[in-house]
């Protein structure tokens, strides 16, 4: 059973060589996934087999998809329905909530 109510400091960080720091709360169907990324870090565009919706809490960049390059910045949504490509530049230190759905089969 899942607790209620958590907050992002209780759960366990995983950080990558990068520096991307990573914190999620799993669920029956999504998960949800708080992640940190430094300024100048890049993203390599990739695609997953699930469908994914992040919101950006704070900092700014450049998304790149199949619509072109756009710069993005706190407030910010993006979506990408399964299958999708994106990649990303990020300009400053950017905090993110990733919601990922689960993959349909």
């Amino acid at each position: 059973m899942s607790d209620h109510l958590t907050a992002w400091d209780d759960r366990t960080e995983s950080v990558a060589g990068n520096g991307v720091a990573k914190r999620a709360i799993p669920g029956a169907g999504a998960s949800l996934v708080r992640v940190v990324v430094p300024a100048g870090i890049s993203a390599p565009a990739h695609s997953h087999d699930h469908e994914q919706f992040v919101q950006v809490l704070a900092g700014s960049g450049v998304l790149e998809t199949e619509q072109g390059r756009k710069p993005f910045s706190a407030g910010s949504v993006f979506h990408f329905p399964a299958g999708a490509w994106h990649a990303a530049e990020f300009e400053t230190e950017t905090v993110l909530i990733e919601t990922n759905l689960e993959a349909q089969v």
